[in-house]
């Protein structure tokens, strides 16, 4: 499967209803070339608007990180799990994710990352292992096949709790230091 094949895949997808409450689906931003590849949980309302993920306030937020930390735009490829958003922002239902769920290794095996970064609880415990603790686990290596992988709180998590503002910024050094290790 090519890009223009999943991309027309998701679309059409009908595994779910989702699909038919949707705006646009939401694939991808970043480049497609990438060894990172930073996965959230699904759409919000400003990405349904807009086709990309992480165009919002949470992702105005990310990419501030992303700039401060020192990551170029070319080094990292941000997705969801979900392709299309759940009613109110809700966290996504499990059978959601499942339905998703080949969407995104497709799209894993297009970029062949050599990292994957898990934004946030949801996509923690769907990729990394079910009992993922955010609390306790964030920012912690796992090997996982071919990958290297972590969570780290999904920056909507820093808007409601500046807390945790160090620690993110701790947990995207450990990944650009993982990164740079790696390439």
């Amino acid at each position: 499967m090519n890009w223009n094949e999943l991309e027309k895949k998701c679309a059409e997808c009908d595994k779910c209803p989702l699909g038919t409450t949707k705006t646009n689906i939401v694939i991808d931003r970043g480049s497609r070339e990438a060894k990172l590849m930073f996965v959230g949980e699904a759409p919000g309302e400003t990405e349904d608007k807009t086709g990309k993920p992480f165009v919002g306030l949470a992702g105005q937020l990310l990419d501030k990180y992303l700039v401060a930390v020192g990551f170029e735009d070319e080094s990292y490829y941000i997705c969801n799990i979900l392709k299309c958003r759940p009613p109110k922002n809700r966290n996504p239902q499990q059978s959601e994710i499942e339905s998703c769920m080949d969407h995104l290794r497709e799209q894993t095996r297009l970029i062949k990352p050599k990292i994957i970064v898990c934004l946030g609880k949801v996509a923690a415990c769907a990729l990394i292992k079910p009992d993922f603790s955010m609390t306790a686990e964030h920012g912690r290596w796992f090997k996982k096949g071919q990958f290297m992988m972590c969570g780290i709180y999904h920056p909507s998590a820093i808007l409601r709790d500046s807390s945790k503002k160090e620690i993110m910024y701790k947990d995207l050094e450990s990944v650009k230091a993982m990164l740079d290790e790696i390439i």
